[in-house]
């Protein structure tokens, strides 16, 4: 009894939304939001306005993705808020290519969640988008991973089967796969994705080449596959992409968190 009151008592000291967002404020790393059933901030931390290049927390709250983000970013971040709304579903280490409001790039796993009552109905999401950091270096199996990875970056061109791959370095899928999660904090699969829409959006960005080259280019056989495979990752597709970021023009504010 003595256990079950004391864990109520901390459950309402946790509670506070104020301490909640006191605490992510200091995650300089993680971007944090809460939405209500509209799609609208209703909580965000510090980390997320400084990716947006947005000053104060009441220019974001009560608005929508649509509101704040450039067009074609908010509307697929919406699409998001409102499968996880609908379904009750969750969105787990979604690798996503996000754009500074300077026009740099960055990295990173996006996760969202239902909030709901005591009664289960949902009522809002609550997300976090973090920083994809470096491989950790010092881990003693990267030097086998690190061929495993110059090969990717050497054939990411190719219809490449990871399997094969594996069997190249000597490891099992099994064990591949856990030593990618822990030097590289992704699936082979993500890490595949992440060199070729990193080759893709320098192509875009700095050349004239067709999408349909660049798809070509870059491993994908199927030029549809390859915009819904780039809009799934940067929230633009490959034309909006290159438009927004051509040399010499200026970026759209805010384009990093969600």
């Amino acid at each position: 009894m003595a256990n079950a009151s004391n864990a109520a008592r901390w459950a309402t000291l946790l509670a506070d939304p104020a301490l909640l967002e006191h605490l992510f404020d200091r995650l300089p790393d993680v971007a944090f939001f809460v939405k209500d059933r509209q799609e609208r901030y209703v909580m965000i931390n510090e980390t997320f306005l400084s990716r947006c290049g947005i000053q104060h927390k009441e220019q974001v709250l009560g608005r929508t993705a649509e509101d704040v983000f450039p067009r074609g970013l908010g509307a697929g971040y919406t699409a998001q808020d409102r499968l996880v709304l609908r379904t009750g579903n969750e969105i787990v280490d979604r690798l996503e290519l996000h754009i500074y409001p300077d026009g740099q790039q960055g990295w990173c796993l996006t996760y969202k969640t239902p909030l709901r009552d005591g009664a289960g109905a949902i009522q809002g999401l609550a997300g976090i988008s973090r920083d994809l950091h470096r491989p950790d270096e010092r881990h003693p199996e990267y030097r086998r991973l690190a061929e495993a990875i110059d090969f990717l970056h050497a054939h990411y061109d190719e219809s490449l089967r990871l399997e094969a791959l594996t069997r190249k370095v000597g490891l099992s899928m099994d064990r591949f796969e856990r030593l990618v999660a822990q030097v590289f904090h992704l699936t082979p699969r993500q890490l595949l994705t992440k060199i070729r829409v990193e080759a893709a959006s320098r192509l875009l960005r700095e050349g004239q080449a067709s999408v349909a080259a660049i798809a070509h280019a870059c491993g994908y056989s199927d030029h549809s596959a390859f915009t819904r495979n780039f809009r799934a990752t940067v929230g633009l597709t490959p034309r909006a992409f290159r438009q927004r970021l051509a040399p010499g023009r200026a970026p759209d504010p805010g384009s990093r968190a969600r």
